[in-house]
C-alpha cells in the first residue's frame, strides 16, 4: 500500500488535464469515488497516453496520499 506519492506530481482535475494535455505525466492516480463525469476526459487522455492508472478509494484517501488536507479526485506523478 502506498503511503505517500513520491516525486514531482500535480494534484486535482484541472491541473491534471492541463498537465496531460501537455504530454506529461507517467501514473494516474484516481479516486474512485469522485464524480465519473470529471474523471471521463482525464482517464481518456491516460489511456490515449498509455500511462499506469491507480485507483484509490477515496478523494479523502487521495489527498492524505498527496500530502494536503484536502480530498482530491486526481494526482498525476510527472
Amino acid at each position: 500500500m502506498v503511503t505517500r506519492l513520491v516525486g514531482e506530481k500535480v494534484v486535482g482535475v484541472k491541473q491534471t488535464a492541463k498537465a496531460l494535455k501537455n504530454n506529461l505525466g507517467c501514473k494516474l492516480y484516481v479516486a474512485k469515488d469522485a464524480d465519473s463525469k470529471l474523471l471521463e476526459p482525464i482517464l481518456k487522455l491516460a489511456v490515449d497516453r498509455s500511462l499506469e492508472i491507480v485507483e484509490i478509494d477515496t478523494m479523502k484517501e487521495l489527498g492524505v496520499l498527496c500530502g494536503i488536507d484536502v480530498s482530491a479526485a486526481t494526482a498525476l506523478i510527472i
